[in-house]
C-alpha cells in the first residue's frame, strides 16, 4: 500500500497562523515547494511534505541506536595508571552523588528520558498513520511537538566533544561503542526531523480544515485547526489541546521569567561552574575561563561554539524578549515581521545553551582519581542551568500573536 492510498493529498484549506493569528487559504502544496504565512512568513508546509515513510524509518533507526548509546560506554579515560568509563547514566549518578540532585534530574530528562519518549511517540504516530490505525494519534503528536524543544541529544553530543578536548590534557581518551552509537543516533534523529513536515502529519489526522470558515474562528495553537469560538476552553477535536484565543497571561508570565533570567545570569557567569582538584590544589573554573582554556589549546571553533551558546544565546533571548514585551506594551507596529521571526529564532536556539551542563556531567563522571585529580560541580552550574530553563520557558509562555493584537491589526 502506498502512502497516498493511506490518506489523500488535501485540497485547499483555511488555516490560522499560530504566530500572527491571520486566517488564510493554504492551497495544495507541491512536494518541492514551501508554503509560508503571507503576513509573518511562518512556514506552513516545507519541501519535506509527504515524507512520512522516510521520517518513520529514520525515527525507528534513531530509537534503536539510542538503546546501545545508553547501555554502552561513551568514553574511556586512562590516567595515572587508572581507567574510568562514562555511560549516559553515570553523569547523572555523579551529579547526584556530589549533592546536585536538581542538575542530575535535568541531565537525565534532557539527555535520556525525553529523547526516548519523544522518539517512541514519533514512531507510534507515524506508524499509526502509515498503517491507518484507529487511535488518538493527534494527542500523541501534540506531545511530540511539546517535547521537541527539550530533546537535547545533539546538544549532549557537542558537550561530549567539549569534554573530550578538556580530558585530553589529563590522560588518554578513547571513544567507546556507546559514543559512536550516540553520534549515529543523533545524526539520524536530526535527519528524521528535517524529513518530517508537521503539516503533513496534521493533514493525515481527522478532522481537517476546509474552505468554510466558522463564524468566529479560533485557531488551535498546536495543530492550527480552525474551530468555532463557541468551543473555546474545550478540547481541540484533532489534537486535544485546550482551545484558547491566546495563551493565558502571556505577557505577565513572560515578564516574570525574563526578570528571573536577568537576575540569575550574573551569578551564572561570575560563579565557578566546576572546580578541579589536582594534587590537593583547587582550581575553580567559570564559563569564561573554560572558553579561555579552549582558546589556549588552539580549539577556536569549539571556543566560539561554547561562548556563543553559553554567554551570547541567553543574552540574545533575554534582550529579544524584553524588546518584544516593551514594543507590545507600547502598541507599536514597527518591525512586526522582524520581531515575529526573531521570536521563532530565539525559541529554537535556547536549548543549545546546555552544552556546558552536559560537559560538566561527563567530566564529573570521568575525572575521579582521588587526591590525584578530582572534579566537582559548583553552585554556578545551578544558576546557569536555571537561566537556560527559565529562558526556554519564557519563550514558550510568550504568545507572538499578542504583538499583532496590540496595535489593533485585524486577523
Amino acid at each position: 500500500m502506498s502512502l497516498h492510498q493511506v490518506y489523500p493529498r488535501p485540497a485547499a484549506e483555511l488555516i490560522g497562523c499560530a504566530d500572527c493569528g491571520l486566517v488564510q487559504i493554504l492551497p495544495p502544496v507541491a512536494s518541492d515547494a514551501v508554503a509560508e504565512c503571507c503576513r509573518c512568513r511562518r512556514g506552513f508546509a516545507s519541501s519535506a511534505r509527504g515524507s512520512i515513510d522516510t521520517a518513520l524509518a529514520l525515527s525507528i533507526t534513531a530509537l534503536l541506536l539510542l538503546l546501545p548509546a545508553a547501555g554502552l560506554p561513551l568514553m574511556q579515560l586512562s590516567s595515572f595508571g587508572l581507567q574510568r568509563r562514562d555511560w549516559l547514566p553515570t553523569g547523572v549518578e555523579a551529579l547526584w552523588n556530589d549533592g546536585y540532585p536538581t542538575l542530575s534530574i535535568a541531565v537525565c530528562l534532557f539527555s535520556i528520558a525525553i529523547p526516548f519518549v519523544y522518539l517512541g511517540l514519533m514512531v507510534c504516530v507515524l506508524a499509526g498513520i502509515r498503517l491507518a490505525v484507529e487511535a488518538p494519534l493527534g494527542r500523541l503528536f501534540r506531545w511530540t511537538a511539546a517535547l521537541r524543544p527539550w530533546v537535547m541529544i545533539e546538544v549532549y553530543l557537542v558537550g561530549c566533544c567539549v569534554a573530550y578536548t578538556r580530558l585530553e590534557s589529563v590522560g588518554t581518551v578513547r571513544v567507546g561503542a556507546g559514543g559512536w552509537c550516540l553520534l549515529a543516533a543523533t545524526l539520524t534523529a536530526v535527519l528524521a526531523t528535517l524529513k518530517l513536515d508537521e503539516q503533513s502529519v496534521w493533514d493525515a489526522l481527522p478532522p481537517r480544515n476546509s474552505l468554510t470558515s466558522p463564524r468566529e474562528p479560533i485557531s488551535c495553537e498546536t495543530c492550527e485547526l480552525l474551530i468555532d469560538a463557541a468551543a473555546e476552553h474545550g478540547g481541540c477535536p484533532r489534537c486535544g489541546a485546550r482551545i484558547r484565543r491566546r495563551k493565558p497571561d502571556a505577557i505577565g508570565r513572560t515578564v516574570a521569567l525574563v526578570i528571573a533570567g536577568f537576575l540569575l545570569y550574573v551569578p551564572a557567569n561570575l560563579l565557578p561552574v566546576l572546580s578541579i582538584e589536582r594534587f590537593g590544589r583547587d582550581e575553580p573554573s567559570t564559563i569564561i575561563s573554560g572558553v579561555r582554556e579552549l582558546i589556549t589549546n588552539g580549539l577556536w571553533p569549539l571556543a566560539i561554539i561554547v561562548f556563543t551558546a553559553s554567554v551570547v544565546v541567553p543574552l540574545v533571548k533575554l534582550f529579544g524578549l524584553t524588546l518584544m514585551l516593551v514594543m507590545t506594551r507600547l502598541r507599536s507596529r514597527r518591525w512586526l515581521v522582524g520581531r515575529t521571526m526573531t521570536y521563532r529564532f530565539i525559541d529554537r536556539i535556547g536549548r543549545w545553551s546546555n552544552i556546558d551542563l552536559f560537559m560538566i556531567s561527563i567530566l564529573a563522571a570521568l575525572l575521579q582519581f582521588g587526591t590525584l585529580t578530582n572534579l566537582r560541580p559548583q553552585p554556578g552550574a545551578i544558576a546557569f542551568a536555571a537561566v537556560v530553563v527559565i529562558t526556554m520557558l519564557a519563550s514558550r509562555c510568550f504568545d507572538a500573536r499578542v504583538m499583532w493584537d496590540a496595535p489593533g491589526i485585524a486577523a
